[in-house]
């Protein structure tokens, strides 16, 4: 393969996993310093790496709003447009790293000469890869990523998570009589995506009444009720942020912070990546596989 000028990486969610994939962009960015690089993210995702400075452009997609058949016609529009514009690109290098059907039509439509995916993906999306790369399943999703970087001849000594610059300030955090206090502040994120993940809000709610530091929780705008409740709980150490933070807040929350308890989500995995003291509580799933 020559060396590619124009890189394309389909990866758009989730949170957790695109975190995942910043050692695999860092790596990539080593190894062809030249290449102008492009990401296909999905709607509600882009705040994470919008201003990154090793991203040329993102390709932002609707993806939820395409499973709704009543969007039947502007989908097909907006679908259309997407692969026309894609393979306008001529991208030299396509990979991957999401694995669906819909990813891998997507890297199919760019026409590149080189796509490249994982050997175990599903719904029968290696047929739409020139090249397949044997990811296993029992390793971390960082390490997973990280054998398309290696079989590309890229050196994955160094596993760096490189989020891009975020010109918030910590006065962001809407309490200046109690928060941040002189000691800092830890983060409570009590949601995730399944229930069986969530830790019960009645023992956040002890935990913030009984930390030394005072606690912002942070989650999405579904997790209000849950936040309120152990705000109640927490005998007047926490406020609420959930629904009222944006990706960018988060990082910039989640990098000042003392530490953070967090169910198994994807503002854990930010802060792990930010270096930020993580205590993951995990559930159902595998912290050999997907933790921090």
């Amino acid at each position: 393969m020559k060396v590619p000028r124009k890189i394309l990486i389909v990866k758009p969610s989730s949170l957790g996993d695109i975190v995942h994939s910043l050692p695999f962009l860092f790596a990539l960015k080593q190894c062809f310093p030249g290449a102008e690089i492009h990401w296909v993210i999905a709607h509600g995702f882009e705040g994470l790496l919008e201003g990154h400075p090793m991203i040329h452009r993102l390709w932002i997609i609707k993806k939820d709003s395409w499973k709704n058949i009543r969007n039947a016609r502007q989908t097909v529009q907006e679908v259309r447009l997407l692969f026309r514009e894609l393979k306008q690109e001529k991208y030299d290098l396509v990979i991957d790293l999401q694995g669906l059907l819909r990813s891998g039509i997507i890297t199919s439509a760019t026409g590149s000469p080189v796509r490249i995916g994982f050997q175990e993906a599903r719904e029968g999306s290696r047929v739409f890869y020139t090249h397949t790369v044997t990811g296993g399943k029992d390793i971390h999703a960082v390490d997973r990523y990280l054998k398309i970087a290696e079989y590309l001849g890229c050196d994955i000594s160094d596993i760096s998570f490189p989020f891009p610059p975020v010109e918030r300030a910590s006065s962001f955090i809407p309490h200046p009589s109690s928060l941040p206090t002189p000691d800092g502040y830890a983060v409570l994120v009590p949601g995730a995506r399944w229930k069986t993940k969530r830790w019960p809000a009645e023992h956040f709610g002890k935990l913030a009444s009984l930390l030394p530091t005072k606690t912002c929780i942070v989650g999405s705008k579904g997790d209000s009720t849950i936040a309120d409740e152990i705000v109640s709980l927490s005998k007047g150490k926490s406020i609420s942020l959930a629904g009222k933070t944006d990706l960018k807040d988060l990082v910039d929350i989640m990098k000042q912070a003392q530490f953070v308890v967090s169910n198994d989500s994807g503002p854990m995995h930010i802060a792990a990546a930010l270096g930020t003291p993580v205590f993951a509580i995990f559930g159902p799933t595998d912290p050999q596989k997907t933790g921090p």
